[in-house]
C-alpha cells in the first residue's frame, strides 16, 4: 500500500499528490493529521473550518468505499506508524512553502527513513513551483510585475485525475475530533462553508457573472464583487488548476473589458504564488522584514491603541467596520484589509508584527505566505511594498469606495442613522456634533494628518540608518 498524507489539499480531486499515489497501482490509504505544534499556530475559526472540510473530505472516500484516516500526535510519529500499520511501502504529500511546514516535513522524511518507508513530496498548491519563475540572477522576484509577466505566459497543467474507487484502500476510520476535543472553544464568527460543493458552487457563481466586472467592482465592500474564494483556497477545498481552468472558460466566453477583468482576477491567483516564492526563499519573512529595517524601524508600544484598533473602536469608520466584519465572519473585505494595516502602521505607527499576528488568530482563511506578503507591504517593509510616503488616507479611502457608507453602517450599527457626509467626515465634526449624531460610537483616536508626518519622517530616519 501507498500512504497519501493531506495537509491543505482537503480534496480527492485536482490533487496532483493523491493522484502520483494512485498511479503507482497500489490501494491509497487517505491520512490526516492533526499536529499539535500545528494547532498551536491555529485558532477556533480556522480549526472549526478545517473540522468541516475533513468531514466533508470523509465523504467523498466513503463514497468511493475507502475512508480518511484522522489521527491526532506529532506528525514525525503519527505518520510512521500509520504507514507502518498498513504496510506501505511510500508515503506521498504535497509540498507547503512555510518555515514550519517544511521544518515539519524534514523530521516526518527522516523518521520514515528510518522505518525504511519512502518519501515524496508533489508540488500541487500552486502552478508553478518556487525556483521556476526566477529573475537573471537570484532565486526568486521580488517585483510583482516581473513575476506576473512570466507567470502569465508560462502553460498551465491540467487538473489532475481523481482517484476511483479501486485505486483506494479499503480502511475504516475512527471519527474526527470536535472542537472541544482538541481544546478550543467555539469560534466568535461564524465560519463560512468550507467543502467542496460550497467552492465549485461559489466558481461557477462568479464565472458566471461577476467576473466580468471584478477589474471595476472589486474595490467596493458594500458590493459582492469578489469570488470569496480565499478560505477555499486556504484549506484545497479546491484545486488551483480546476479554477484556473474555470477561470479560463469564462475568458473565452468574453471579449475585450470583460476578458480584461478576467485577466485581471487571474492576476490576483498570481499575487498569491508570488508571496508562496517569497516566503520559501525567505521563511524568516514571517517575523522579520524583508526590507532590513529590523531594529530600526520605531514602532510605538501602545496598547491602549492596540486594542482600539483590534476591537473596532478607532473612531475611523472604514477601519472599525472592517475589524468588526473580522470579529463577525472570520473574512474582511481586500481593500479593507489594505486599509486597516496601513492604519495600524502608518496611523497607529504600530509594529506589522502585531496586525499579523491578530489576523492569523482571527480570519478563517489565513494563509502564511500571503498574509506576511500583505502586512509586510501595507508597513512598507516588504517585497515591492507600498512606498513609506505612499500614505493611504482612511476617510477618502472610505468616501471613495462606500460613498453611500453602506458597508460601515452595516458593521457598525452606531452609524446606523448618520448620513455618508457625516461618517466620512466623522474627522472634522466637533465632539458635540458627533455626540449627537452616533453617541455610542468614538471620537477619532489619532489624527491622520500629523500621523501621516510622523511616518514619513519615522521611515526616513530608518533609510537613512540604514544606508
Amino acid at each position: 500500500m501507498n500512504v497519501f498524507w493531506h495537509r491543505r489539499d482537503l480534496r480527492p480531486d485536482d490533487n496532483r499528490g493523491l493522484a502520483r499515489a494512485a498511479a503507482a497501482d497500489e490501494p491509497v490509504v487517505p491520512l490526516f493529521v492533526l499536529d499539535p505544534t500545528v494547532l498551536d499556530y491555529a485558532s477556533p475559526v480556522r480549526v472549526a473550518t478545517l473540522l468541516e472540510a475533513l468531514e466533508d473530505l470523509r465523504s467523498q472516500y466513503r463514497e468511493r468505499g475507502s475512508d480518511l484516516l484522522v489521527v491526532r500526535g506529532e506528525a514525525s510519529a503519527a505518520v510512521p506508524e500509520v504507514a507502518t500499520e498498513h504496510d506501505a511501502t511510500t508515503v506521498v504529500w504535497n509540498e507547503d512553502y512555510s518555515g514550519l511546514a517544511r521544518e515539519r516535513d524534514r523530521a516526518v522524511r527522516a523518521a520514515l527513513e528510518d522505518e525504511g518507508i519512502a518519501a515524496e513530496s508533489v508540488h500541487d498548491a500552486i502552478h508553478h513551483e518556487p525556483g521556476s519563475i526566477t529573475p537573471n540572477q537570484g532565486d526568486h522576484y521580488s517585483v510583482f510585475s516581473y513575476f506576473w509577466k512570466k507567470w502569465r505566459d508560462r502553460d498551465k497543467r491540467e487538473p489532475a485525475p481523481e482517484p476511483a474507487a479501486a485505486d483506494l484502500a479499503a480502511v475504516s476510520g475512527e471519527p474526527i475530533p470536535t472542537l472541544a476535543d482538541l481544546g478550543f472553544d467555539d469560534p466568535e464568527a461564524t465560519p463560512p462553508t468550507v467543502t467542496t460543493a460550497a467552492a465549485r458552487e461559489r466558481v461557477a457563481d462568479f464565472c458566471s457573472g461577476p467576473i466580468y466586472d471584478y477589474a471595476d467592482r472589486r474595490d467596493y465592500p458594500a458590493e459582492s464583487g469578489t469570488s470569496r474564494l480565499s478560505p477555499h483556497l486556504k484549506w484545497g477545498t479546491i484545486g488551483p488548476r480546476e479554477l484556473y481552468a474555470a477561470t479560463e472558460k469564462a475568458a473565452e466566453r468574453a471579449a475585450g473589458d470583460d476578458r480584461e477583468s478576467v485577466r485581471e482576477f487571474q492576476r490576483q491567483l498570481a499575487w498569491r504564488e508570488f508571496y508562496a516564492h517569497v516566503l520559501a526563499f525567505n521563511p524568516e519573512t514571517v517575523t522579520e522584514d524583508f526590507s532590513g529595517y529590523e531594529h530600526e524601524i520605531e514602532w510605538r508600544d501602545d496598547p491602549d491603541a492596540l486594542e482600539a484598533w483590534q476591537a473596532g473602536e478607532t473612531g475611523c469608520p472604514i477601519v472599525d467596520a472592517g475589524m468588526r466584519q473580522l470579529h463577525a465572519e472570520g473574512w474582511m473585505h481586500n481593500r479593507v484589509r489594505m486599509l486597516v494595516a496601513s492604519f495600524l502602521t502608518k496611523d497607529l505607527l504600530l509594529d506589522w508584527r502585531a496586525g499579523y499576528d491578530w489576523f492569523r488568530r482571527k480570519l478563517a482563511d489565513h494563509d502564511t505566505a500571503n498574509d506576511v506578503g500583505g502586512w509586510q507591504w501595507a508597513a512598507s517593509t516588504g517585497t515591492d511594498a507600498q512606498p513609506y510616503f505612499r500614505v493611504f488616507n482612511p476617510m477618502k479611502q472610505g468616501r471613495e469606495y462606500d460613498p453611500d457608507a453602506e458597508y460601515i453602517r452595516e458593521y457598525v450599527p452606531e452609524l446606523a442613522d448618520a448620513s455618508p457626509a457625516e461618517i466620512h467626515g466623522w474627522h472634522e465634526l466637533s465632539d458635540a456634533e458627533r455626540k449627537r449624531i452616533a453617541p455610542d460610537y468614538p471620537a477619532p483616536i489619532v489624527d491622520h494628518a500629523a500621523r501621516r508626518e510622523q511616518a514619513i519622517a519615522m521611515f526616513e530616519r530608518a533609510r537613512d540608518d540604514d544606508s
